[in-house]
């Protein structure tokens, strides 16, 4: 951010009126136009199991991660920690992690239920471009411990507002994010060689989509309707 210095008194008109600061006079407008277009990207954002081959364009992933980057974090802290993992063999090691916790959760289920959950396509693991494992830093001196000593889950939370800020910049750029949830975490992070106190928060697969829908995959496959908002709102 650019801080523009303030005119010395000698030099500009007397006012009694507050004067706003460089970040408050340069705030942007959201018009009705602009407000229409992020619902529909709000609608649009999907989560993407099914990716074409294709390589992301030059410097995509990177512009993408930088406006991760703004997402917001308690006290300031930024704990989010992005690994990119491109080599085979550790790709491999994640499926297999997956594929290990995926029968694990069939078991789970029994009857019709576990009939449909076997069809589900629940990763894009084989196909994606790329991969990003999330962690969130546990003990970040960024911050200076502000806001997390009654709750220290919000380090957590904070790493999730920087996946879905990174969801919603890549549907803005057409690319699809896929999140990878059923995993063992730490067999995640003893694969990638992180930290310890690195905590698993996302595995994500992203690419160019092979098609495109409004409504989730699980509500087309019958799995789980969405239901209004409403329902989830109390009033005290």
């Amino acid at each position: 951010m650019t801080t523009e210095s303030l005119s010395s008194q000698s030099s500009a008109p007397q006012s009694s009126a507050p004067q706003p600061s460089a970040s408050q006079s340069s705030a942007p407008v959201f018009d009705a136009a602009f407000q229409a277009q992020f619902e529909a990207l709000l609608r649009w954002r999907r989560d993407v199991r099914r990716f074409r081959p294709e390589a992301l364009p030059e410097g995509l992933l990177e512009r993408l991660l930088a406006l991760a980057e703004l997402a917001p974090s308690v006290g300031l802290s930024q704990p989010w920690r992005f690994v990119r993992v491109t080599s085979p063999g550790l790709r491999d090691k994640i499926i297999a992690n997956f594929e290990a916790a995926n029968a694990a959760a069939l078991a789970d289920y029994s009857g019709s239920r576990a009939a449909l959950y076997a069809r589900l396509k629940l990763a894009g693991l084989r196909e994606a471009p790329e991969q990003l494992a999330v962690f969130a830093e546990l003990a970040p001196e960024a911050g200076q411990g502000l806001g997390r000593r009654t709750m220290p889950e919000t380090l957590q939370y904070s790493a999730v507002c920087a996946v879905h800020t990174l969801w919603l910049a890549a549907r803005a750029a057409g690319i699809g994010l896929g999140w990878v949830s059923i995993l063992e975490p730490r067999a995640v992070a003893s694969a990638l060689s992180v930290p310890e106190r690195w905590c698993l928060v996302a595995y994500l697969c992203l690419g160019y989509p092979e098609e495109e829908h409004l409504d989730p995959e699980l509500e087309r496959e019958g799995w789980q309707d969405r239901t209004p908002g409403q329902t989830r709102l109390l009033t005290r």
